[in-house]
C-alpha cells in the first residue's frame, strides 16, 4: 500500500486502539527493566489510566459517522462504540480488582499481568470494529492466546496449571472449528469482507447452496459457542473459573464473554440474516435456523442453574450462574426481534455491574479465609454489614428480583421473546422456570450471610479498589434497576444500531 494512501486515512477513529497499543508496550518495557524486587502494583495505576484514556477518546468519537479505514477491514460504527464502552468500563474493573490480589502463595508474574490483559482487552475491540474475517479472527486469537496465559499466571497453583491446560485445548478446538466455518464463507464467496460476503450471498438463492452454507453458519456458532461457555460446549469453564486468578475469572466471565456476544452478532446476523432461506420472498436463513438458537439457549439455561444447584465453591457456582446468563442472552438473539441488539447490550451493562462486584466481595473474603467454600460467607453481616448489604444487591441482581438491572435487562429479553412472529413461548417459560431455580442457589448465599452463625471473627479489611468496584458497581445495579431510560437514552444516541450493515 503506498504511503500517500495510508496518509489519507483517518487514523483518529483508531485512537482508543492506539492507546491501549501504546499503553500496554510501555508496560512491557518498564516491566522488563524493572528490577525484580520492586512493586509491580503501581503498573495497575498505569494500565488503569490508558484505559479511562481511551474510554474518554472513544466518547469524543461518538459524534463521528460511520467510518472504514484499511479496505473496510476496520469499522467505527454504532454497534462497534457502543460495545466498546463496556470493554473499557469492564477492563477498568479487573485492573482495580487486580491491584488488590495477593494469593496465597504470591504472584511472581504480576507485572506480566497488566500488560497481557490491555493485549487481550485490545483483541476484543478489534472484534467490536472488525469489518473483515481475517480481522476478526486475528482479534479473536489476540484476546484468545492472551487469556490461555493469565488463566495459568499462578504457576505454582496445580489448580490454575490444569485450568490453564484445559483452557488451552478447548479454546484450540473451538478456534479450528470457527476457522472451518469461516472457510466455507471465504471459499462460497472469493471474499473476506463481511459487507461484501453479506452483498453476495443476498443474491444467492440456488437451494444447493442453503446446505453448504448452513453448514457454515453451524460450524461458526459451535465454535464461538465454546467462547460463549454455552451448553453443551461449557464443559471448560467451571474449572478453568475456579482455577484462575478471581480478577481473570471476574474478566473471562464478564469481557471476555461480552466480546464473544460480539462477533456472534456482528458475523452471524450481518451475514446469514441476509441469505434468503428457499428463495427470494422466503425468510432470512438466520430466521430458518432460529430453532436450532432456541434450542442452544434452553439447553444453556436449564444445565447452567441446574448444576449449580450442587456447587459448594462459589467460584464455580458462579461459572455455572455464568453459563445460565449467556443462556439469557442466547433468548434475546435467538428470538431475533427488533429490540435485540438493545436488549443484548443493556444485559450485558447489568451482568457486568453485578458480576463484578460479587466477584469483588468473594475475593476480599475468600482472601482472608484462604477458602472459596460457601461457608466463608456465614455471618458476614455481623463482620462487614456493608459488604453483605453490597452482596444481597449483587445476589439480588442476578436473579432477577425487580429494582435491579438484572431485572430490567431480563425483562426485556423475555418480552421481546413476544414481539415477533410466531412468538417464542415455549423459550420464554423455559426463561422463567430457570430463573426461579437460579433462586436456590443465589439465595443460598443469602441465608449464610445473614442467618448462620459466625465461623470467623475477625473484620474484613476493604482495600480502596474493591471499595471503589463494589461502589461503582452498586450504585450502577441500583441506577439503572430504577431509571434504565437512563441506560437507553445513551443506546439511543446510536440510532438502534441502524449502520450496523452501511
Amino acid at each position: 500500500m503506498e504511503m500517500e494512501t495510508l496518509l489519507k486515512y483517518e487514523w483518529g477513529v483508531m485512537m482508543p486502539e492506539f492507546i491501549i497499543l501504546g499503553v500496554a508496550t510501555i508496560l512491557s518495557l518498564i516491566d522488563l527493566f524493572m528490577p525484580k524486587d520492586r512493586n509491580r502494583r503501581p503498573l495497575a495505576l498505569f494500565a488503569l489510566t490508558g484505559v479511562v484514556v481511551a474510554l474518554v477518546s472513544l466518547l469524543s468519537l461518538l459524534s463521528v459517522d460511520v467510518t472504514s479505514i484499511l479496505g473496510d477491514t476496520f469499522r467505527l460504527d454504532s454497534f462497534a462504540k457502543a460495545f466498546k464502552v463496556l470493554l473499557f468500563l469492564g477492563g477498568a474493573l479487573v485492573l482495580l480488582l487486580s491491584l488488590h490480589y495477593e494469593p496465597q502463595e504470591g504472584l511472581l508474574y504480576r507485572g506480566e499481568f497488566y500488560y497481557l490483559f490491555l493485549t487481550a482487552l485490545l483483541g476484543a475491540m478489534m472484534m467490536a470494529s472488525s469489518g473483515d474475517l481475517i480481522t476478526l479472527f486475528v482479534g479473536l486469537e489476540l484476546l484468545s492466546i492472551s487469556s490461555y496465559i493469565l488463566v495459568g499466571l499462578r504457576k505454582k497453583y496445580a489448580l490454575a496449571n490444569e485450568s490453564a491446560l484445559k483452557y488451552v485445548i478447548s479454546g484450540g478446538i473451538a478456534t479450528a472449528i470457527t476457522l472451518f466455518g469461516m472457510s466455507y464463507i471465504f471459499g462460497f464467496t472469493g471474499t473476506t469482507n463481511i459487507k461484501e460476503i453479506a452483498q453476495y450471498l443476498n443474491e444467492t438463492v440456488d437451494l444447493g447452496h442453503q446446505y453448504v452454507l448452513a453448514l457454515a453458519f453451524f460450524l461458526t456458532l459451535i465454535g464461538l459457542s465454546f467462547k460463549l461457555a454455552a451448553a453443551p460446549f461449557h464443559m471448560w469453564a467451571p474449572d478453568v473459573y475456579q482455577g484462575a486468578p478471581t480478577p481473570v475469572t471476574a474478566f473471562l466471565s464478564v469481557v471476555s464473554k461480552t466480546a464473544g456476544f460480539v462477533i456472534v452478532l456482528r458475523l452471524l446476523v450481518s451475514v446469514f440474516a441476509q441469505i434468503p432461506a428457499e428463495g427470494s420472498n422466503s425468510p432470512s436463513m438466520l430466521l430458518s435456523l432460529q430453532d436450532y438458537i432456541a434450542f442452544l439457549a434452553a439447553v444453556t439455561m436449564i444445565l447452567g442453574n441446574t448444576i449449580a444447584l450442587k456447587q459448594r465453591n462459589v467460584k464455580r457456582m458462579l461459572a455455572y450462574s455464568s453459563i445460565a446468563h449467556a443462556g439469557y442472552v442466547l433468548v434475546a438473539f435467538a428470538t431475533l426481534s427488533m429490540f435485540m441488539f438493545d436488549a443484548v447490550w443493556f444485559y450485558l451493562l447489568a451482568y457486568l455491574l453485578m458480576n463484578f462486584g460479587a466477584f469483588a466481595i468473594l475475593q476480599v473474603v475468600s482472601a482472608q479465609s484462604q477458602s472459596e467454600d460457601i461457608q466463608v460467607f456465614a455471618g458476614l453481616y455481623k463482620r462487614s454489614p456493608m459488604m453483605a448489604v453490597a452482596m444481597a444487591i449483587f445476589l439480588l441482581s442476578l436473579a432477577g428480583i425487580p429494582g435491579t438491572a438484572g431485572f430490567i435487562g431480563k425483562v426485556n429479553i423475555f418480552l421481546g421473546a413476544f414481539v415477533t412472529e410466531p412468538a417464542h413461548y415455549v423459550l420464554a417459560a423455559i426463561m422463567i422456570a430457570t430463573t426461579v431455580v437460579s433462586y436456590v442457589y443465589y439465595f443460598g448465599i443469602f441465608v449464610q450471610m445473614f442467618f448462620r452463625p459466625v465461623e470467623d471473627k475477625r473484620k474484613i479489611e476493604w482495600p480502596i479498589g474493591i471499595i471503589v468496584v463494589v461502589a461503582v458497581c452498586a450504585f450502577g445495579t441500583i441506577l439503572f434497576g430504577l431509571f434504565p431510560s437512563i441506560a437507553y437514552d445513551f443506546l439511543g444516541q446510536f440510532d438502534h444500531f441502524s449502520d450496523f450493515l452501511q
